[in-house]
């Protein structure tokens, strides 16, 4: 904030899955429903900054920050603090995104200066600390069992919705309360359409390719992202093209994710190496991915952040076909190394039937 001469800073949460994490960050406050601010001055105290009707909504014991304000609405509030300390430029995270429009008309009055502050606030966030990783790392062994109950209970002739719910009834039981987003692509004839779906009542067939995107976080609320391809008989050819790809990408990538790499880097060398076998990347590589959910840096061609030890990176290239109509997916969360990357995960990517459980469970 002092480097980029900013009076105090507005930080942004609402209940949507992914944007609450920032508050929670900041104050220690789990948003239960509707939204808070945290402001944060370069002088004084911070302060939680309520919606009047959420008052009694979420456990205000729970956060450490102490001072906290009820406002009709709480954009007007903010606009007269910041006018009453004479601020002259006032930092937002969640300005593009997540503030509320009412808040956002009343702080446009003010005779400040309104300031987005989305990237600065991240990168000062993006390398975690060893008791961030150590709730990473929990995360990540919930999404594990979870993925594994899912796939226990895999079978043609469910829903795509009654799949799914073994997974989530971990989740929950395990403390990830509201914070998952759990959706899915899925096809016919050993191939996946390429656009996300929540997983609803069409029940799946002994060739329907399903790729569930688990995304969760944990009571200690930092989230991490999983998927593996399931398919209970055979993938089509163009499936198979594509899947052939995904180890060497992945491999590519993780043993690049390493100290003063070029965030861009990573992507083209994913991109390239799908793009010599004549398919394209649906959208970025990847992310920074914390206690919200998409963070700052960007894996993608245009970011030009040089990675850091222990940033965490949600890497998933969704591969599309030539006609923009079948898609491959995986998922995997990364940490930066010194001289290379860490897979969160031990799973190997490959296609999962139920038999694959099974095993696991023979195993144990």
């Amino acid at each position: 904030m002092g480097e980029q001469n900013i009076d105090a800073l507005i930080v942004c949460g609402n209940q949507y899955a992914g944007f609450e994490g920032a508050v929670f960050y900041t104050s220690g406050f789990e948003i239960v429903h509707r939204y808070v601010y945290v402001l944060i001055p370069v002088k004084g105290e911070p302060t939680l900054v309520f919606p009047q009707e959420a008052r009694w909504i979420g456990d205000k014991k729970k956060p450490f920050v102490q001072d906290k304000v009820w406002a009709d609405i709480p954009g007007r509030w903010l606009r007269e603090r910041a006018q009453d300390e004479g601020w002259k430029r006032v930092g937002v995270y969640g300005l593009d995104y997540i503030m509320a429009v009412r808040d956002y008309r009343e702080l446009q009055q003010g005779e400040f200066e309104l300031v987005s502050f989305d990237f600065h606030f991240d990168m000062a966030r993006a390398v975690k600390s060893e008791e961030e990783l150590t709730e990473i790392r929990d995360s990540m062994d919930i999404i594990h069992e979870g993925f594994w109950a899912l796939l226990d209970g895999f079978a043609p002739g469910k829903t795509e919705a009654e799949i799914m719910a073994p997974a989530v009834e971990v989740f929950f039981a395990r403390g990830a309360g509201p914070r998952m987003m759990n959706i899915v692509l899925s096809g016919e004839d050993g191939e996946a359409e390429a656009h996300f779906k929540v997983p609803g009542h069409r029940r799946v067939a002994e060739r329907d390719l399903m790729l569930y995107s688990l995304e969760i976080a944990g009571a200690g609320g930092y989230w991490v992202e999983f998927s593996r391809a399931l398919i209970a008989g055979e993938p089509s050819k163009r499936t198979l093209q594509m899947a052939e790809v995904y180890p060497e990408a992945m491999e590519a990538a993780r043993k690049l994710m390493r100290e003063g790499v070029v965030a861009s880097d990573v992507h083209k060398i994913v991109a390239d190496t799908f793009a010599r076998q004549g398919f394209a990347l649906g959208h970025l590589s990847g992310h920074s991915i914390g206690t919200t959910m998409i963070e700052h840096p960007a894996i993608g061609a245009k970011s030009q952040v040089k990675l850091k030890q222990n940033m965490i990176f949600s890497l998933h290239p969704q591969v599309i076909d030539q006609d923009g109509k079948v898609c491959l997916y995986t998922q995997d969360t990364f940490r930066v190394g010194e001289t290379e990357g860490e897979n969160l995960s031990n799973i190997p990517w490959k296609f999962y039937s139920k038999a694959d459980a099974r095993q696991l469970a023979n195993r144990a």
